[in-house]
């Protein structure tokens, strides 16, 4: 999906939503559990109460990984039902992959060929030869860790470089240096909705590309102070995720539901901004 569909799926749904697919099979409603397939089968209802409202959809390939081949089967399975019912919905493979020479060429192959994502979440640390790869395929995109939400975060990210590098925090030369590797059409940065303070300075050094922001919700961003850092007028340029606060909205036979109530309240407040 090139830069311009995307926008262009954004302004019609005066959303920028995406739901992250982080489908725990110890929380999902009971009588799912018997299904042949249960993680495929709640994420099903999910995909089909929410889409409406949502422009992208980010599983998290450790809570199918650690399925085994089942795990991979659903996601397979979800992925293709997206694609086949919802072909204007974004696919982020959340992986956070970073490797280096032949092994990120795989991991390029496994997620934009084999399960068919759109993008995938990379850990840019091991530096330019284990991104390169999943800048070559049209229309794909690296969605490369710039500053993320985890309290962890401090540890790394927000080290100062020192006067060297005129004080700037490891994330930001980091940033700008990835920025460089690639356009505003194949590179996207994962920024924390929690750094609320860094957020309005992130945009105005990168006023064209694209974020992924997660933290919106149960790990306690504010939806309204993110859109107000980030959105740029008309185009959005930003994709929200909130996985646990819709797919745990609720825990019965209403939860799909439940579920799509909770993607609308921010499809609400995301449409404001447009």
């Amino acid at each position: 999906m090139n830069r311009q569909q995307l926008i262009h799926n954004i302004q019609k749904k005066k959303s920028v939503l995406c739901v992250g697919l982080d489908t725990d099979i110890q929380k999902i409603p009971a009588h799912l559990r018997d299904h042949e397939d249960p993680i495929f089968a709640f994420n099903k209802e999910i995909v089909d109460s929410t889409a409406d409202f949502a422009v992208a959809y980010k599983p998290n390939i450790a809570f199918y990984e650690a399925e085994g081949t089942k795990g991979w089967e659903s996601l397979h399975k979800i992925i293709t039902y997206l694609r086949e019912n919802y072909p204007d919905i974004f696919l982020i493979a959340d992986a956070k992959r970073g490797d280096i020479g032949n092994t990120a060429e795989r991991y390029a192959q496994t997620f934009y060929h084999t399960y068919q994502f759109h993008s995938v979440t990379l850990s840019p640390y091991m530096g330019k030869d284990s991104i390169e790869p999943f800048l070559r395929d049209q229309d794909k995109w690296a969605i490369v860790l710039g500053l993320t939400s985890n309290q962890g975060a401090l540890d790394v990210q927000m080290l100062s470089l020192g006067k060297t590098y005129n004080n700037q925090h490891i994330y930001q030369k980091v940033m700008q240096t990835v920025a460089s590797w690639g356009t505003t059409a194949n590179t996207m940065f994962v920024v924390g909705a929690t750094n609320s303070e860094q957020l309005a300075d992130i945009r105005s050094q990168f006023p064209e590309h694209f974020f992924l922001i997660p933290g919106v919700g149960a790990q306690g961003g504010d939806l309204n102070e993110v859109l107000h850092h980030t959105f740029v007028k008309n185009e959005g340029l930003v994709l929200i995720n909130s996985s646990r606060g819709i797919l745990y909205a609720a825990n019965d036979q209403n939860f799909a539901m439940a579920a799509r109530k909770e993607a609308q309240k921010l499809q609400e407040v995301m449409s404001t901004f447009f």
